[in-house]
Parts: C-alpha cells; structure tokens; sequence
C-alpha cells in the first residue's frame, strides 16, 4: 500500500512539473482611458497622467511613447517562449499635442537582425583593467602641460 501511494505522489509531481507556468511583463492601459485623449488637445503630460508612464519613449526624444505587455509561457525546463505581446504606440505632433494612437501585436512584430561586427583582434584578449593599467607611464607630462620644448 505504502508503494503505491509513494508512486501516485511521484506521478502527480511530474505532471505538476510538466505544467506550464505563465509570467506577465509589462503594461498597456485599457482602452476606456485611451478612449478619453483627445487629438490636438492633450499633451505629453496629460497623456502621462491619463494612461501612465510609459515602458518606454522614441529614440530621438519625447515624440513617442511606448506602452508594451508580454505573457510569457514556460514548460517544464524548456526556455520562457513569449506567446501574447501588446504594444501601445502614442506619438506626438511637432506642436506637442497627441498626434496618433497605435496598436500592435505579437504578429505585428519583426525579427530583427543583429550586426555580426566583431571586436578588434588588438583588444580581444585584454580586459579593460588591463588596458588601462597598461597605458600608466607612457606619457609625457610635459605633453600634459602643453609644454613643447
């Protein structure tokens, strides 16, 4: 008796083992507060106070900003695959007012490539201490002080 319910425990483990675990990143606002921006009216400020801040902004400044979730689905010891994604893009107009309002999903997004550039084979087996501290005594104070004797 004591055997067989040591293997009914084993077995539920497993399968409890084999479930998957899902994990939540992020946030987008509903869209009864982004229902309530009003184009040409409302500011980056008053977008911030409406929906929050944002996960993220543009690049080049504040003329986007980017609200993004993503649920993540992990099996058992496999690697976390990312199954849902929303992405909230809020973009601005040169005056500073709301400009456009986008949503994408996970199928709206792309893969993008990574450049295969490579270190200089010189730096490639030196850590930065090390070529820091390589350089102490090879200059010249004089070149320092702009003194050109």
């Amino acid at each position: 008796m004591r055997t067989s319910s040591a293997a009914v425990v084993a077995v539920a483990l497993l399968l409890q083992a084999c479930s998957p675990q899902f994990r939540n990143h992020g946030y987008v606002p509903p869209e009864s507060a982004v229902s309530a921006l009003t184009y040409g009216v409302d500011t980056r400020e008053t977008v911030s106070a409406t929906l929050g801040r944002p996960t993220t902004t543009g690049l080049l400044g504040d003329s986007t900003f980017y609200y993004v979730q993503s649920r993540f689905r992990t099996v058992a010891y496999q690697a976390p695959e990312e199954i849902e994604r929303q992405v909230l893009a809020v973009s601005f107009a040169p005056n500073g007012t709301l400009g456009n309002i986008e949503r994408f999903d996970l199928a709206d997004g792309r893969v993008v490539q990574l450049s295969g550039r490579t270190t200089a084979e010189i730096f490639a087996d030196r850590t930065f201490i090390n070529q820091l501290l390589g350089n102490v005594g090879r200059f010249d104070a004089g070149n320092l002080l702009g003194d050109d004797e």
